[in-house]
């Protein structure tokens, strides 16, 4: 056993949370009072990107270390057989800290695999979406719920909600593994706030659809765009969904995301009144956000914007990690589990991890050099094979790799929503090359399958 610190490891993870609806990031007024608490106690990277905006191949991705082309994980699991699945032979950082002492538990959403099970890759517990939502339709078994993926107000009352029913749940198995001798690392993934969206009371009706401010790129017309923009509109039949008619579903989301709040603190006063708030490591972050009606879309899948690949991600500890914002770009599920080891003194595998420690950048005296960059990619997935890779800089620009079709370019300085592909500015032709070789080289790090073939698009600018 090499670990020295016997602190606690807290992991929470939701699905679909923009970076822009939470309250600690003051742009959009979502209320998230206890998510906050704990970006004001730890450390509040600001620049996280996903690396993949997907939610099966994210959670692969967070598990192992490693970017998801690599192994395979291209989409989710369950849409299509062609996807390889994790196997026991897979490094897993859950099962690493196990061994070195750790009680473990995962609770909600797993998404990791669809034939193995969490013990496989370390967990001692494993309490289910599937075991909650079984006996929430056995108690309510007569609800229906009328606008589908747009979402509506859910009659189940609070207390046997999801969110809910998962922090009693998981707060039990925090108290048990308190009675023991032993370091625990619990892992609580929530399912919410992913469409569609149905918050109890009173987060139901907590936001006004009247009152939500409309997306700064609700009013995009995808000129110069890729094809698969405006038809993912057409694919979902959305070409005539008005703002009025999204407004209410952005209210539901946002409840949503204050309802698993609530939920969130009441497992941090859980831990307060036992008195292991400060001796636990606490992580908050997601697989990728939600378009909810940006670019006039739903949900994800082959676009790059901001909404998808931009995420929160918060580590706090009071005992051993510095408050404070970190502006350096970071990917959340690549660099969290070498950030955990240091974090832990555990000693970390070599030749595995594709991401970063951010240890440096969370206690004091500590050095962490800063990337400039962030890269996320996309394989396709509902519609068939589309392949991105993208590119965000220091100095807010994004370029998109489009294979098959034209690439994309945003001055996020000038264009804050990425409304003007301006791919073909000959004025940004020599600022383009430099970012599709950055690109290149960032991938090839990785060891991405997708460059061999068709790397003098992005060598030698060959793309139409």
């Amino acid at each position: 056993m090499n670990n020295q610190n016997d602190k606690n490891l807290l992991f929470i993870m939701c699905d679909q949370q923009r970076y822009d609806c939470i309250g600690f990031a003051g742009i959009r007024p979502v209320k998230t009072p206890n998510i906050d608490r704990i970006a004001k106690n730890g450390v509040w990277f600001k620049n996280a990107y996903t690396p993949i905006p997907v939610c099966a191949p994210a959670r692969q991705s967070l598990i192992t270390g490693r970017r998801p082309e690599v192994f395979g994980a291209l989409w989710n699991f369950h849409i299509t057989h062609l996807v390889r699945e994790l196997s026991t032979e897979d490094y897993a950082y859950p099962r690493h800290l196990k061994q070195n002492g750790y009680n473990t538990a995962f609770c909600g959403k797993w998404n990791v695999s669809a034939s193995l099970a969490p013990d496989k890759f370390g967990f001692d517990i494993y309490l289910g979406d599937g075991e909650i939502n079984a006996a929430i339709n056995k108690k309510y078994p007569d609800i229906i719920y009328e606008n589908g993926y747009f979402g509506d107000p859910s009659p189940i009352p609070l207390e046997d909600s999801h969110t809910h029913i998962l922090a009693k749940k998981a707060n039990k198995i925090i108290n048990n593994f308190a009675k023991q001798n032993k370091p625990w690392f619990i892992n609580i993934d929530f399912s919410e706030p992913h469409l569609p969206c149905r918050p109890s009371s009173p987060f139901d009706a907590m936001y006004k659809p009247e009152e939500i401010e409309i997306w700064g790129s609700f009013g995009d017309e995808f000129k110069n765009k890729p094809y698969m923009h405006r038809q993912q509109v057409i694919n979902w039949e959305l070409e005539d969904r008005t703002w009025e008619e999204w407004s209410r579903t952005v209210a539901l989301y946002y409840g949503c995301i204050s309802q698993y709040d609530d939920a969130i603190g009441r497992i941090l006063k859980n831990l307060e009144d036992t008195g292991q708030l400060e001796n636990t490591i606490i992580v908050y972050t997601c697989d990728h956000g939600d378009l909810c009606g940006s670019h006039k879309m739903l949900d994800k899948h082959y676009v790059m914007y901001e909404d998808l690949t931009h995420v929160p991600f918060i580590i706090s500890c009071k005992e051993i990690i510095k408050p404070g914002i970190f502006d350096g770009y970071v990917h959340n599920c690549l660099d969290f589990a070498p950030t955990i080891l240091d974090l832990l003194n555990i000693d970390k595998p070599e030749g595995i991890f594709h991401g970063e420690s951010l240890a440096g950048a969370l206690t004091n005296g500590g050095e962490y050099h800063k990337r400039d960059c962030a890269v996320s990619s996309y394989n396709g997935q509902q519609f068939g094979l589309y392949s991105s890779r993208c590119i965000k800089t220091d100095d807010n620009y994004k370029y998109v790799w489009n294979l098959s079709d034209i690439d994309e370019f945003y001055d996020l300085n000038a264009d804050p929503h990425e409304l003007d592909n301006i791919i073909y500015d000959e004025s940004k032709a020599g600022l383009i090359s430099e970012l599709r070789i950055k690109l290149y080289n960032e991938l090839k790090k990785c060891g991405d399958p997708m460059i061999e073939w068709v790397k003098n698009q992005l060598l030698k600018g060959r793309k139409i």
